[in-house]
C-alpha cells in the first residue's frame, strides 16, 4: 500500500483576504498540517491555481460580465470569477502557514487562458492532462486522500478525476480538512463523491488508523 495526500488549492486567494475567499478557508491549514506531520503518508502533493493575467474565466476578461454569474468561455458555459491566483502574485501563493516544505510535488493548473481547470488532474474539457495522475501512478499510489479548497469545485473534481485516471486507486475525501463555497454546494458535492465510490472521512480517521 502506497498512501498519498493531495492538498487542493490551499492558497491565499481562497482564504480570507484573498481575491476569491472560501468561507473559513484558512481553517483547513492546521488540519492539513496535522495530516502532513502524521507520518501516515508516503507522498504529499498539492495543486496550485496558476492563472495567467486576463484568464478567460475572469469576469474582467468579458466586457459587461459580473463575478459569480454564468457566462461563456470557448463556446461553453462558464462561471465568471473575480481575478484570482494570478501567476507570480501573493494571491496565488500557498498559504504561508501551510507546511509547504514537506510537499513532494506542487502541481500547477489553470494556465491555459481559454479553459478553466478545477481538477488537479486535467482541464474542464477533460482533454489536457496536468500529468499528476501519471506521476502518482508511477509512484505506485494505491490510496489517495483528498482535501482542501473548495469542496464544491476543485476538491470534488480532483477526487472524481483521481478515481477515474489512476488505475485501481482508492480515494477518500477528508471533510474537516476542506471548506466549500456554499452549504448546498458542499452537500451536493459530498453526495456526488459518495455515489462514485469515494469514502468520506474526517482527519481523525486518517490520523488514528
Amino acid at each position: 500500500m502506497i498512501k498519498a495526500l493531495l492538498l487542493v488549492d490551499i492558497q491565499n486567494g481562497f482564504c480570507p483576504g484573498g481575491n476569491l475567499p472560501v468561507p473559513d478557508g484558512d481553517k483547513v491549514v492546521p488540519v492539513a498540517n496535522r495530516l502532513i506531520d502524521s507520518g501516515k503518508y508516503d507522498l504529499i502533493v498539492a495543486s496550485q491555481d496558476w492563472h495567467p493575467p486576463g484568464h478567460g474565466s475572469f469576469a474582467s476578461a468579458h466586457p459587461g460580465a459580473a463575478p459569480f454569474e454564468m457566462g461563456e468561455l470557448s463556446g461553453k458555459p462558464q462561471m465568471m470569477w473575480p481575478d484570482h491566483c494570478i501567476q507570480g502574485t501573493l494571491d496565488a501563493e500557498l498559504h504561508p502557514a501551510l507546511k509547504s516544505e514537506e510537499i513532494d510535488l506542487i502541481q500547477q493548473k489553470g494556465e491555459d487562458p481559454g479553459i478553466d481547470s478545477y481538477s488537479a488532474f486535467r482541464d474542464n474539457d477533460r482533454d489536457a492532462s496536468t500529468g499528476l495522475s501519471d506521476f502518482l501512478a508511477d509512484q505506485g499510489v494505491t490510496d489517495l486522500d483528498v482535501c482542501g479548497l473548495a469542496t464544491d469545485y476543485c476538491v470534488k473534481f480532483s477526487a472524481l478525476d483521481a478515481l477515474e485516471m489512476i488505475p485501481g486507486v482508492r480515494v477518500r475525501f477528508i471533510e474537516d480538512a476542506s471548506r466549500g463555497i456554499t452549504p448546498e454546494g458542499v452537500a451536493a458535492a459530498i453526495d456526488e463523491m459518495r455515489v462514485h465510490g469515494i469514502t468520506v472521512i474526517n482527519s481523525a480517521d486518517a490520523l488514528h488508523e
